[in-house]
Order: C-alpha cells, then structure tokens, then sequence
C-alpha cells in the first residue's frame, strides 16, 4: 500500500462518517446536510493538506522544516531543533509525508537535570541480555514495514506509551556522583518503569491517568487499549507495532491507582470514598450525647449478590503482589480465607417461596476460583460500603452474607444506632443471622445495634403475602420513599469491566473492582452536590402540602365528629 492508497482510504472514512452522521439525524435537519453540497470541496481540501506545505520553512525558528507535526493546527513544519519528546511527525520524503519519528530524528531525552544534558555526559541506556520469562515485549525482528516502526537491534533505546502511540526514544540517564538508580530517574520525569532492573519500557503517567478513564467510562480493557494504541502508531501496519507479551506486567491499571496513595498507615476501607449524606457519627454528626437510636439517623443497607463478576484461578498465585489488600470495598483476603475454613454453612429449609436460583447459582465452578461478589450499599443513595465487599466460591452462601453484613455494619455506626438492612431473601436470612453470628468465633455484631430487616419492592412480588406487611419498605417507619433496589443498577454497571478482569491476578482482579466502586462512588458524590439543593427544596414543599392537607383532613373529622 502506497502512501497515496493510504491517504484515500483515509479520506474515504471522512465521507462514511458525513454518511453516518446523516443517517442518524433521527429526521430532523443535521448539520452535514448543510455542508453535503460542499463535499468535494472538503475533500480537496483534505486531500491537499497532504501534499507539500510551501514554503517549507520552520515555524520557530525560520530554517529547513522538514518534519510536520499533525496534532497542531495547519500541521505547521519545524526543524528538528524544535521537535520534543513524543512529538508524533511526518517527514517530506518528495511524494508523501511518510510517518517518521524522533529516534530517526536523533531526539534525546536528557534525565536527571530537568531536560537538561547531564554535565558528565550521561550515558544511553545499556543493551541488556535477559531469558526469554524477562522479556517484556515481543518485537518484530523483520526488516519491513516503515522504517520507524523498526525495532533497534541491539535494543538499547528506550520504549515509551503515550496516549499518541508507542515511540522508541533515546535516552541519556545522569551519571553525576549520587544519581538516582535508572528506574527512579524515569519516574521523576513523569515516566513509569516497567520494571526496576534496566527498565527497557516505561509508561508516560498520562497514559496511565487516560487508560483509567476510559476504563472507568467505557470498560476498556487493557488490551483494547493497547490495540488502539497500535493503530495511532501505525494505522497500516499495527501488527508491526511491538505488542506487550505480558500484559499483566505493564499496564497494572490499579497498581498505578495504588501507587497515588499511602496505604501503610491506612485502616479498613480508609483509602476509598463513602457516601457523605449517610449518618455517621465524627463525619457528619458531631453533637456529643445525641440519641442515634432515633430513626432520623437511622442508616440504610441493601445487600446483593452479583454472579457476573466471576474470577478464574490464577496462573501463579506466589507471584502475586498485594497494594490495596483491606484498604477499599473487598473485605482483606487472609481473615476471608481462614474465616470460610473455619466456618460451616447452615442451610435450613425454606418456609418462604423456593430460591433455587440463588442456592444453585455457579454451583458448577468449572475453573473458577470466584463464582461472583456480593457486598453492602447505601439504599437510599447507592454507593458501596468500604470493606464488606467479599466473593463466593460455590454461589450465594450465608456464610459469604454474614462476612459482608458485619464488615458493613462495622463502618461508620455509632452505638445504638439503627440499621434498616434490605436483602432479597431477608425473610429466611434474618431469622438464621442471630445464631450464625453467636457461635462463630471469626465474626460478631455489637449487641447495642438494631437491624431492622427488609426485602426490595421488586423482589417482593416473589415471596408469600405474610411477607409484604412485615418487610416491605412501605412499613418500615423511617426508612422514607426507599425501593431497597438500589444495588441492582450498581451491578449493572459494574458488569461492563467485570468480564476483562476474569484471568487477571487475583489482587489486580480485586483492585480492578475497588476502583470501579470507588469511582462509583464518585460520581454520586458529585450528584449529590448538583441535586441535594433542589431536593430539599422540593421536600420541604411537599412536607408543607402534607402538613396542608391533614391540618384540612384533621378539621373535618372534628366537624363530623361534632354533628
């Protein structure tokens, strides 16, 4: 393919985008249309921006541009004075800008001196000599494709990602007496290491922060970001791209969340965000001797499992490296493991309608080491509880439940405060909850807290007549206009990233799903500032039309009365 074919297959997507756009409209007047008459002329235009640019002169400095730099506006040329790293330009060969790059340009990056040439001269980055389980990447060893998509061979240059593609870059590390060991001189400069022994790869930070949005946003996997990556770098030839052979080593999505933090002196859950508008004692009630008894400061619970977030064993679980264990939403894995060993699951027969599909859910494990999660949250404003999040491993067992429900009530709750807790088999679980809990020596309540049991609105439907007056939320004085459903979206959205998280490490696999809870979080977070105003505004007009309406309702019943 020429560099002509190239551009016109290029071009050619421009127009089936105008088509798509069109088609879409849904009928009403879109902004193509209007510009439909002047296609030919855009694509002119387009077409033309590929040739030449006359004069080719520098933009900076006046001299021989040779190298233009598409992500600016007009694609201006400069020399190669001007160039800085990760500059993606295009290089006049007398036909076509052919795509080049800054190690062909003979760019170095100077570490150690803020950009600046170390003053004993530094030193490149050494051919290394590793075995075949140390090696990072998989290269491609043929001399074709475009000459900048040629891997050096004595692989002494360094490998950098950036959110524009991947780039081979010369590096010169700082030799003074005292310098900083070569991992931690990429770091300062923004660069993250894949390893800290002769680093050969290293990650820009924006990168990182940008493959964390779109994975948060669009359940990106690791993977589909790379390959995006590949064809920024070379959208004709991206299997010419090196392609990380361990993905698992490098783009560690949540070892990178971890490493913004300071987990050592952090407790529980410390490291995570919680909902700011649930009662908590020291965070939002700070009156000394107030009655937390009372329903007003009443917090509420919901309790689910999720079967989609499944989790296969792990390759090689010695190897595995733990940031984030107890510090967010999953419960610390050592106390979980010995708990379940030392606990005994009590299944009583049922006296409600039949949850088949909860006692047999995954029973069939297959390679699984988790069959799914379960975990608490805030059932009026739907963000996780830190800490009491756990995973099955041969479906919905009450021993996993009770692990969360402790762990859950554990957060936050002052002594004799009240706890409305909504469960989808709630009227079988709480009768079981009282006895699980008093002979298992791994887990307790305190006495002083109430629960009060619930069952969900939706789930209602499937349960004898008994239960709708004794659990559902209508009855429930305190618990306000509540469906106890709420966990039920937050799956939902979670199960957009639980699929690509299934072969990863188990503490990659744990950190993956923290994060996404802690972003869920989050964004309710800033709901809550956009709409809290307007909803207590609302409240308090609806409070005094029903204060209107029963002081009216209370004077005719006297009236009647009085005749």
């Amino acid at each position: 393919m020429t560099g002509g074919d190239m551009v016109a297959v290029d071009r050619s997507s421009t127009l089936q985008v105008w088509n798509f756009v069109e088609s879409n409209s849904l009928g009403q007047i879109s902004p193509m249309s209007i510009k439909l008459p002047h296609q030919q002329r855009y694509l002119s235009i387009l077409l033309d921006m590929e040739a030449s640019p006359a004069p080719q002169i520098c933009m900076s400095c006046g001299g021989d541009g040779i190298y233009r730099y598409r992500e600016c506006v007009y694609w201006p040329v400069f020399c190669t004075s001007w160039l800085r790293p990760f500059h993606r330009v295009q290089q006049w060969n007398g036909t076509f800008s052919e795509e080049s790059s800054l190690r062909l340009a003979s760019i170095v990056i100077h570490l150690g001196h803020a950009g600046q040439p170390c003053p004993t001269g530094g030193d490149f980055t050494q051919e290394v000599t590793t075995d075949d389980d140390d090696d990072e990447w998989d290269y491609v060893e043929e001399d074709r494709g475009p000459t900048h998509l040629r891997s050096p061979k004595d692989r002494s240059c360094l490998v950098v990602v950036h959110t524009n593609g991947i780039h081979y870059c010369n590096v010169k590390y700082c030799t003074c007496v005292g310098a900083e060991d070569s991992h931690l001189q990429l770091t300062m400069a923004g660069l993250f290491p894949a390893t800290t022994k002769q680093p050969r790869t290293a990650f820009t930070f924006y990168v990182l922060d940008d493959f964390i949005r779109d994975n948060v946003e669009c359940g990106t996997s690791a993977m589909n970001y790379y390959s995006k990556l590949q064809r920024i770098t070379s959208n004709g030839f991206p299997h010419l791209v090196p392609m990380i052979s361990r993905m698992w080593r490098l783009f560690k999505l949540l070892k990178w969340q971890g490493l913004h933090t300071s987990p050592k002196d952090a407790g529980p859950g410390e490291l995570v965000l919680f909902c700011p508008a649930c009662p908590q004692p020291v965070v939002n009630i700070h009156k000394e001797g107030i009655d937390l008894s009372q329903w007003t400061f009443a917090r509420t619970l919901v309790m689910d499992g999720n079967f989609k977030a499944e989790h296969m064993h792990p390759t090689d679980h010695n190897n595995e490296v733990w940031l984030m264990d107890v510090k967010s939403f999953m419960v610390e894995s050592m106390p979980y493991k010995e708990y379940l060993e030392g606990s005994t699951n009590v299944v009583k027969r049922s006296d409600c309608s039949n949850h088949h599909a909860i006692n047999h859910a995954n029973a069939d494990r297959n390679q699984l080491a988790s069959t799914g999660i379960s975990g608490c949250a805030c059932a009026r404003h739907g963000c996780f509880v830190p800490h009491a999040i756990v995973d099955f491993q041969k479906g919905e067992q009450q021993v996993n439940m009770d692990y969360a429900l402790v762990h859950a009530m554990q957060h936050g709750l002052g002594p004799g405060q009240r706890v409305i807790h909504f469960y989808d088999i709630n009227c079988q679980y709480s009768k079981n909850l009282a006895c699980q809990l008093k002979v298992n020596q791994f887990i307790s309540m305190l006495a002083s807290l109430t629960i009060q049991p619930g069952i969900g609105l939706w789930h209602m439907h499937g349960h004898q007549t008994e239960c709708f007056v004794w659990y559902a939320p209508n009855f429930i004085p305190g618990v306000g206009h509540v469906d106890g459903e709420i966990i039920e979206t937050l799956w939902s959205s979670l199960n957009i990233i639980s699929p690509s998280g299934q072969g990863m490490a188990t503490s990659h696999w744990q950190e993956l799903l923290d994060f996404q809870m802690n972003d869920n979080n989050f964004l309710k977070m800033v709901q809550m500032s956009l709409s809290l105003n307007k909803k207590i505004k609302g409240a308090q007009q609806s409070c005094a039309a029903a204060e209107e309406a029963f002081a009216a309702l209370d004077n005719s019943v006297m009236t009647i009365s009085l005749i």
